[in-house]
């Protein structure tokens, strides 16, 4: 199942469990779409991988299955 992390980790911006902005790599690596565009190229940083728009949970399916509080933040 996805984390569903919070944040961008380049510029720290918050991605909520619905965010249409969230874009994820086959890791998991989580960015904003402005990052992603602007910063890096539509190639994840960690990985080297592409990036797609991360699916939304159901806000029903978060009650049991929630969204990860931890931030990651690369440097």
């Amino acid at each position: 199942m996805l984390e569903l992390r919070p944040n961008c980790e380049y510029c720290d911006k918050d991605l909520p469990p619905d965010s249409e902005e969230a874009m994820i790599c086959s890791f998991e690596c989580t960015f904003c779409r402005s990052c992603v565009d602007q910063e890096l190229g539509g190639r994840c940083p960690n990985c080297g991988g592409n990036f797609v728009p991360r699916p939304i949970r159901p806000p029903e399916k978060l009650i049991n299955n929630p969204a990860s509080i931890k931030r990651v933040l690369k440097s």
